[in-house]
């Protein structure tokens, strides 16, 4: 069995764990790989993959209850391969122990010649979406999946992009054209056919309707679609199609420098502004040994509750118009509107202010910053209290949404429902308390927890969130500590401005940050934060370059949405709405 290189940093999460599974899988497994994150990592042959999965999620102890994300890796051009099995595509399987609180990750080595390996979703149903995920953009075959095609791409897409040899800029391809004959397969593509989505055209009692519910855009989730089977109104099936809003983030991150990217990661989901940059930035910094000072993690913390209070406040008042209320929202856009002013006049841009940087943030914080959130710390309160007789005890809202869409714990555990989803049925968790990252286990508050797991909890919990966020806020408000807004370190980027204003070496410095980005030392590495709608984690391989050689973008709501057959079926049409309203979704977080 080969050992990779063990790293200063990287000290296995659960050594006991690894010992067991040694003992009772020996030659089976392949390798065992150290990386930055602690994160224990087994390399394992496909023929044993699936036992070793098993065995994770029933007999180890701790147990692993979600299969957090499947992804791949082309290792083709790869040169840091240190202690790892030869390998020209490797399928990497994340999961995630709730009981133990920490991960494990399972590798598969495949060659480009024969590129299949068994699917899980007898495992974890949310298996069903990443695996055709990552057949759609690897082309590696999971046998056994009932439904192996495109999810992201359009179905007569050619070639599968994050492999190495697609290109990764318009530039480097021709033009884009269609002629009238290639116009003609592409219109017969967008053609609905029943049988291609697993649905029957009638029953022994009844013959079916189809309805597409979109593709449009409702309300601020994005363009996304929905094909229903109907029973007059009863819903016997409905399927989302995604892929409207794919514009290939991932193969970005590959192309950007490591420092470039940072503004793209705003995209991700568009509501939740820097707080998408703060787990890549965490990754960078775990992977280059850089610590962050105090004051630049307070900040970070400081802006990511504001961008929660924007995300749940849309949330809010769109969850009502949604079941039928129209005026919350705009009620509720005042108090968003005046949280963009306050991050506005800190970071100089409202919505995607792309303002963390490796090693910190952008610029120190303005003369007078606390003046604004301070008042706003006096003015949400009764707001949001007002906002709960408006909604929340609104009799027909209540009737709308309570028992619709129930989901249990295991439940959520086996679609990889993380986030208030995940709290509404029962389970306290939140990776804000759980995991603290950038100083968050120096706050006190408390994390809502409900236990019917229906819509209307769903809603209830993002409430109580924003009172939670706003005590973080005033915390950080008053407690707010001095010193840098970023660290002194080599592979900061950019150096604070003022210190190139000093010394030629560091204008040098500035400038090839900028213009080369910095060179990460080879490593891989998964961050994770709680962001506004579950946990969103980047994976992230360092090939010793200035660019990430891979890079991986888990996102909760894609694993909400593959929710939304189960949780639907037998319900009318306007109980789907409220359902997918519950999710809490953007399509630009789902689709990348």
């Amino acid at each position: 069995m080969q050992v990779a290189e063990q790293t200063s940093a990287a000290v296995s999460q659960n050594p006991e764990l690894l010992a067991s599974l040694r003992q009772q899988f020996g030659d089976r497994i392949l390798a065992e790989q150290a990386t930055c994150d602690g994160i224990p990592t087994l390399w394992v042959d496909r023929q044993h993959v699936k036992d070793l999965l098993h065995t994770l999620k029933r007999d180890t102890k701790p147990v692993f209850e979600m299969l957090f994300d499947i992804t791949a890796i082309d290792e083709r051009l790869r040169v840091h391969r240190e202690g790892q099995p030869a390998s020209e595509f490797t399928v990497v399987y994340h999961l995630m122990s709730f009981s133990g609180n920490c991960d494990f990750r399972i590798k598969v080595p495949l060659m480009d010649s024969d590129l299949n390996t068994p699917s899980v979703i007898d495992l974890w149903p949310c298996a069903n979406w990443y695996e055709r995920e990552t057949w759609d953009m690897f082309g590696i075959n999971f046998e056994g999946h009932p439904n192996l095609c495109r999810i992201l791409l359009p179905p007569t897409w050619k070639g599968h992009p994050l492999r190495k040899e697609h290109p990764a800029r318009a530039t480097e391809m021709e033009p884009f054209s269609m002629d009238d004959e290639q116009t003609q397969i592409e219109q017969e593509g967008l053609k609905f056919k029943p049988e291609e989505w697993d649905m029957e055209r009638k029953s022994d009692t009844s013959e079916f309707m189809f309805l597409n519910l979109g593709p449009n855009h409702p309300s601020v989730h994005g363009a996304f679609r929905i094909a229903l089977q109907l029973d007059g109104e009863v819903v016997v099936d409905a399927v989302p199609d995604i892929g409207y809003h794919h514009r290939g983030a991932e193969k970005m991150g590959e192309r950007q420098t490591w420092h470039s990217f940072i503004p793209y990661t705003d995209r991700i989901d568009y509501l939740g502004g820097v707080m998408n940059n703060l787990p890549y930035v965490m990754a960078v910094e775990k992977m280059a040994g850089i610590t962050v000072p105090p004051r630049a993690q307070t900040i970070r913390v400081m802006l990511a509750e504001l961008f929660r209070l924007c995300s749940h406040l849309l949330f809010y008042g769109t969850f009502a118009q949604d079941v039928g209320q129209g005026s919350p929202i705009f009620y509720m856009f005042v108090e968003r509107e005046r949280i963009f002013n306050i991050i506005e006049s800190i970071c100089g841009a409202r919505m995607h202010p792309g303002w963390f940087r490796i090693g910190g943030v952008a610029q120190d914080l303005p003369n007078g910053w606390d003046k604004l959130i301070k008042e706003l710390l006096d003015f949400m309160p009764p707001r949001i209290d007002e906002y709960d007789s408006m909604v929340l005890n609104n009799g027909i809202l209540k009737r709308r949404t309570q028992g619709i869409g129930v989901y249990t714990t295991e439940d959520a555990f086996d679609w990889g429902i993380t986030g208030a989803g995940l709290r509404a049925a029962g389970m306290e968790w939140d990776f804000r308390k759980q995991r603290p990252y950038s100083g968050y286990e120096n706050f006190d508050f408390d994390i809502p927890v409900a236990v019917n797991g229906d819509c209307y909890d769903r809603c209830a919990i993002r409430v109580e969130e924003m009172r939670q966020s706003l005590r973080i806020i005033k915390q950080c408000v008053d407690n707010m500590p001095g010193g840098d807004y970023k660290a002194d370190h080599p592979l900061t980027t950019p150096p604070r401005k003022e210190n190139t204003l000093q010394d030629i070496e560091t204008l040098i410095n500035h400038f090839l940050s900028i213009s080369w980005g910095p060179v990460i030392p080879p490593n891989e590495v998964t961050e994770a934060i709680e962001g506004t709608k579950g946990v969103n984690s980047y994976y992230l391989v360092s090939d010793g370059s200035t660019t990430s050689y891979r890079t991986r973008i888990r996102t909760p709501t894609f694993a909400g949405l593959q929710q939304i057959p189960a949780l639907s079926k037998g319900f009318m049409v306007a109980d789907l709405i409220a359902i997918v309203a519950a999710i809490d979704f953007v399509m630009a977080d789902v689709d990348r």
